[in-house]
């Protein structure tokens, strides 16, 4: 099965595929899987990562220099007449140069946003399970996530969504974080908890948030996010590029060839079902 990693596969869904051997993600992310369920059946889950590392990297910083540089405000506010009305314009922006940036979750796409950062003179703290310095981002700090959420001005979220970080931010993480801090989320919209966001941005514990993914997605007509002027929200397009989606589905398709013809994936994670996969 080829699918997206947004598709839903319960294992009541597998039960009703006694047949399948594999199921090659679209995407990075897994969690559209039940996992034990495959693993026990002996399919194969595979996924894509390393191939849109760069894009979501890239469009975490560029959501990082828009809420610096008010651009999305500013851009509205011409759109709306009021540079032509001669109004005053949206607050003065801040400059990302010194500023720090927290980045929770420090694989692949973690590091590329560390160094797309410290290109713009941000210092980098991040909390991650590994702590061992990566090469060529040394000074990178390993932190705690208490004190990364207490001393960043920018966190950006790039963990997988797994049991240990569903709402992994919540109303107290939330409280820890500078009241002129901004969230930035990449990775996926229940890794926050969006009710306490939504409290948390109306009260002014955070200054605001810049959001690719959120729960559920899409949002309701009526969602409150939607309508703050401290918000940015964007349709999940973390990997929307010509050459990073064309990257993902080769390597959607060869991880599922692999599986099928009895040769190992380009990534699997559950490898130690491929065997059993292989002769079903």
């Amino acid at each position: 099965m080829l699918c997206s990693a947004l598709f839903p596969l319960p294992a009541e869904t597998l039960d009703r595929a006694p047949r399948l051997r594999v199921i090659s993600n679209f995407g990075v992310g897994y969690n559209n899987v039940d996992l034990e369920a495959a693993t026990a059946r002996g399919i194969a889950v595979c996924n894509t990562p390393g191939v849109l590392s760069g894009a979501v990297a890239d469009l975490a910083m560029a959501l990082i220099l828009a809420v610096a540089r008010r651009l999305f405000a500013n851009a509205a506010y011409v759109r709306a007449g009021g540079w032509s009305r001669r109004e005053p314009p949206p607050p003065l922006g801040w400059d990302p140069a010194g500023k720090t940036l927290g980045i929770v979750g420090f694989g692949r796409i973690g590091q590329a946003v560390a160094l797309r950062a410290r290109a713009f003179g941000m210092e980098v703290v991040y909390h991650d399970l590994v702590t061992d310095p990566v090469e060529g981002l040394e000074d990178c700090r390993p932190v705690s996530l208490e004190e990364l959420l207490e001393t960043s001005d920018v966190v950006s979220l790039h963990v997988n969504l797994d049991p240990s970080t569903h709402h992994l931010i919540g109303a107290r993480e939330l409280a820890l974080m500078k009241p002129t801090a901004w969230l930035i989320n990449t990775s996926r919209g229940q890794v926050v908890d969006q009710q306490a966001l939504t409290a948390a941005l109306q009260d002014g514990t955070i200054a605001g948030a810049a959001l690719d993914v959120l729960d559920p997605e899409p949002p309701a007509p009526d969602d409150p996010l939607l309508a703050m002027e401290n918000v940015i929200v964007l349709p999940h397009v973390g990997s929307a590029t010509v050459e990073t989606r064309a990257a993902m589905r080769d390597m959607a398709v060869r991880n599922l060839v692999a599986v099928l013809t009895g040769r190992t994936p380009p990534s699997c994670v559950n490898p130690s079902v491929l065997e059993r996969a292989a002769s079903r």
